[in-house]
């Protein structure tokens, strides 16, 4: 798919006037908010740019899509394995043995059936985008209503804005330790934070050009990894825990291993809006759940294999002393200057996992309200980049704690989303045929009220608190089984289990 033209300028300017299409049906109007006439011709001169993406959350009507062709299938795998081959996400490997104290066999074997999961949950996410036309967050609104899904807007956001502090900070550490310590992890932070904005503001065109060659020096970076540290990976590594602490490590760890992949579910359409309505379903779920399995496997694999080797070899012990940056850096010790610059290599790689989520984020922010919406979508991403820019400064010396924390918490509510979101499609709009009216995608009057999803998504959380694992709070369901973080499996349970009969109430009482 060329998505070098500039279609999306079509729709003219970022929403300002806070209106819908004049194309689609609106049943109730919006009043318009004033914007003061310097500030909407200095935007005019901005959006004209070359390059630059005007729209911001607005639908993309059937005829203002990109033309189908081959290379779009192709270009969904690609998108998402360039964007996840990063260093993030192999420091994410390492924890397996590091942090859960597994064996090389049973981190790796934890972590190929967690990203399945999490890939296919991200993939089934990813199809409403051609369908719709509507971010995902968007579409969110027909499955849980105008006004609950706007919580699930402000948590998606809050993830990806801790992504994009994880990258900088990944960044920022190996590209200091290329240095050897004389460059500062704030000065890689700048960098990485800088590029991601760039690339951001400028949007769909520029991102998807992009993710379609960023990820080539990864991948020979990645292999020329393998080949320098592989002969000290240790493959026979045995589990440091035994009995209920090792199933209880073991499930913790696939659970983060899912958690990584399906935190990109809440964004997934987000890149597929102008690909046409005749996108097949299918073809959208395997190339997305490709790109992603196979990138995050991969990175995953080779983290696992620098993790089994500290214990056995002093220098990567060090290294991992100092940081989880350094100690990716520490493979390609044998390399001399060429292991530097591939050290940079890896390190610039953050920038491609980074932009996606900064570009979702923008969007999160006009879809919270009419207010936000009147903001253009460029504005955002500088206010996105400086919120994860500050964060990165300020917990650059705690990334382990970050990733133990942040990434599993984020996890419980966009499983227990997906679960909503699986149902209401399955066993409402498909059984009972009630379809979606995708015009309807800003008027309260045609969405759903939300309230059956809003109680099973609380009712949800519940269940993950109980069963969470967390450095600051065990839950009492997580104690009593060793320890294992089953957060996830409780709030999808609770949520799944108490959604259909609500919901049932809610479309007999409303109709809607």
């Amino acid at each position: 798919m060329d998505h070098s033209a500039d279609i999306e300028k079509t729709a003219g300017t970022v929403d300002i006037s806070s209106r819908s299409s004049s194309a689609e049906k609106v049943s109730e109007p919006v009043a318009p908010i004033t914007i003061p006439p310097k500030f909407a011709r200095w935007n005019q001169r901005i959006e004209n740019l070359s390059g630059l993406e005007a729209r911001g959350i607005t639908r993309v009507l059937p005829d203002e899509r990109h033309a189908a062709s081959a290379f779009g299938y192709i270009q969904m795998a690609l998108l998402w394995f360039s964007a996840n081959i990063s260093a993030n996400n192999l420091a994410v490997g390492m924890l397996g043995p590091l942090l859960f104290e597994l064996g090389f066999l049973d981190s790796a074997m934890c972590s190929v059936f967690g990203i399945f999961v999490g890939s296919a949950a991200t993939a089934y996410m990813s199809i409403w985008g051609a369908q719709s036309g509507n971010r995902t967050m968007i579409v969110a609104r027909y499955f849980m209503g105008y006004w609950p899904a706007k919580i699930a807007c402000f948590l998606n956001m809050v993830l990806m804005v801790g992504y994009g502090t994880i990258d900088c900070i990944i960044g920022g550490q190996i590209l200091s330790a290329v240095s050897g310590g004389g460059m500062s992890i704030i000065v890689g932070i700048v960098i990485v934070a800088l590029v991601s904005w760039v690339v951001a503001v400028f949007g769909m065109s520029i991102f998807h050009v992009y993710e379609r060659w960023a990820w080539i020096p990864q991948l020979i970076v990645l292999f020329i990894l393998i080949g320098s540290a592989g002969p000290s990976f240790n493959a026979s590594l045995p589990n440091a825990v035994e009995g209920s602490a090792m199933t209880a490590s073991r499930l913790s760890f696939f659970s983060l291993q899912l958690s990584v992949p399906v935190s990109w579910a809440a964004a997934s359409s987000d890149f597929y809006v102008y690909y046409p309505e005749s996108t097949k379903r299918p073809f959208v779920f395997l190339m997305t759940f490709t790109g992603l399995s196979l990138a995050f496997i991969l990175v995953n694999l080779i983290g696992i294999g620098l993790a089994s080797g500290v214990a056995t070899n002093p220098a990567w012990e060090a290294a991992n002393g100092v940081s989880s940056g350094a100690l990716i850096l520490a493979g390609f010790d044998g390399l001399r200057g060429f292991g530097k610059f591939c050290g940079v290599i890896v390190a610039l790689g953050v920038i491609s996992n980074n932009i996606p989520g900064t570009y979702a984020s923008a969007l999160g922010c006009q879809v919270l309200g009419r207010y936000g919406k009147t903001v253009p979508r460029y504005l955002w991403v500088c206010v996105i980049v400086l919120v994860y820019f500050v964060c990165a400064a300020a917990g650059r010396d705690h990334l382990y704690a970050i990733f133990q924390n942040f990434l599993a918490l984020m996890g419980y509510w966009v499983m227990i989303f997906v679960a909503i979101v699986l149902e209401e499609h399955l066993l409402f709009r498909r059984r009972s045929r009630l379809g979606f009216d995708w015009t309807a995608w800003e008027d309260k009057k045609r969405l759903p009220l939300g309230i059956a999803a809003l109680i099973a998504f609380l009712v949800g959380w519940v269940g993950a608190i109980i069963g969470m694992h967390q450095t600051w709070y065990v839950g009492p369901v997580a104690e009593s089984v060793g320890g294992a973080d089953i957060g996830t499996w409780l709030g999808v349970a609770f949520a799944a289990v108490l959604f259909p009969p609500l919901r049932f109430l809610e479309l007999k009482k409303f109709g809607r």
